[in-house]
């Protein structure tokens, strides 16, 4: 497995995203990752099945100290009682004394954010989560963080595919010392039947998804986190290290129109800020 860097911390570049993931699949899902090589896993409480990631970490034969375990605070849980409250549960169920990163999972202007965030720093200090950092920020927020709040954060998971730019927010992050962590990465399956990516792919006898997620990793500072609920495309995801792009192929990419925005709920931030 290789590693991005931030803060001294080494993150496993692509991880296992379970949004959906229910029940006995998710549970299958996490532990043949695991054999498979994987050692990022991310979670969060709405996604419903931290219990059966727990059920997973204890099934392993992985040490968890060699797991990077994310979860989020949903974006109700953010009153300083609340995250303090919603994390040992999250605990509980993941059966786990700590998490490696606790994000924020969408900012939400009911509840002052620096308090939000020091009832995470104080979770860290209690040794209950390893990092902190946060989720669906636009740039402006997240300087807000770091320049204003003065508070490190590890990373900022938004959606990021060969579909959607985060570049103002990659430049940043070399300052920042954070990572970008690229949630629906394959854009929740849009990349599959791209004939450009199919194109490009063939090239490599690789398919449109790994020469997507070979885009993402080759980018300086961000990590990947695609769902796959089969071993097969498990296996699919990480055989990304055989090649890589040539700056013609990268910069195709890079062309591609940037602006489809898959994951927009009616809470969501105001991106443009």
């Amino acid at each position: 497995m290789q590693f991005k860097t931030a803060q001294d911390v080494n993150v496993p570049e692509i991880g296992v995203g379970t949004y959906k993931l229910y029940g006995k699949e998710c549970k299958n899902v996490v532990i043949d990752a695991l054999e498979i090589g994987y050692r990022h896993i991310d979670t969060a409480q709405i996604y419903k099945n931290e219990v059966e990631i727990g059920d997973a970490l204890k099934a392993t034969d992985v040490e968890r100290e060699d797991i990077f375990l994310t979860t989020k605070l949903w974006h109700t849980n953010l009153d300083y009682d609340d995250v303090l409250q919603s994390v040992e549960e999250s605990l509980r169920q993941l059966r786990t004394p700590y998490v490696d990163l606790l994000l924020i999972h969408w900012p939400n202007p009911q509840f002052p954010l620096l308090q939000t965030l020091e009832a995470m720093l104080s979770l860290r200090d209690q040794g209950k989560v390893k990092q902190i950092g946060v989720s669906n920020f636009p740039l402006s927020m997240v300087k807000e963080v770091i320049e204003n709040f003065r508070i490190p954060i590890l990373t900022n998971q938004v959606e990021y595919h060969p579909f959607l730019g985060q570049f103002d927010l990659l430049d940043y992050s070399y300052d920042g010392d954070f990572l970008v962590t690229a949630y629906s990465p394959l854009a929740q399956g849009r990349v599959i039947n791209h004939e450009e990516l199919i194109s490009i792919g063939k090239e490599y006898g690789k398919s449109a998804a790994q020469i997507s997620l070979r885009w993402l990793i080759e980018q300086e500072n961000v990590v990947v986190i695609p769902k796959a609920s089969t071993q097969e495309k498990l296996v699919e995801n990480l055989d990304i290290y055989d090649f890589e792009l040539s700056d013609e192929h990268f910069e195709v990419i890079d062309q591609l129109e940037k602006n489809n925005r898959i994951v927009n709920p009616t809470f969501a931030p105001d991106w443009e800020s």
